[in-house]
């Protein structure tokens, strides 16, 4: 008897023309993924759709912090989807971004979800996310 023990599948708008550099991204990538063991009754499955997108000045913000913790020059691309080992981040400067976001933007970063932030996308949605649930002055 065969089980498949995970799958994965994204889906991806291919209708657009590609960015331009300065342009942010509003396309979500959603995926599905569901386990099958060879009992029937102890399928488990899971959707996960994540429809919270940043506002562009929060992610030009985490660019200009990003930029300036990596001492990057002005001229290098980096958009919202840029991963932060592919710009040259190792776990210290991940650390440090994140601890310089907390800052700027008056928030605190759990341990847990700074692990998880790997992208400028990823650490501008999770901004916004704890702004949101940060109680009014």
């Amino acid at each position: 008897m065969a089980s498949v023990s995970a799958a994965s599948v994204a889906f991806r708008a291919l209708s657009k023309p590609p960015l331009k550099s300065n342009e942010t991204s509003r396309l979500k990538i959603v995926s599905l993924g569901w386990r099958k063991n060879g009992f029937p009754s102890l399928r488990s499955s899971r959707l996960h759709v994540s429809c919270a997108q940043a506002k562009p000045e929060t992610v030009d913000k985490v660019c200009e912090i990003v930029r300036k913790q990596l001492a990057l020059p002005a001229e290098a691309d980096l958009t919202p989807e840029s991963k932060f080992s592919a710009i040259g981040a190792d776990s210290l400067d991940t650390v440090e971004i994140v601890m310089a976001l907390e800052e700027e933007f008056g928030i605190s970063v759990e341990e847990e979800s700074s692990q998880n932030i790997t992208t400028v996308q990823e650490a501008a949605d999770l901004i916004e996310k704890l702004v949101q649930k940060k109680p009014e002055a």
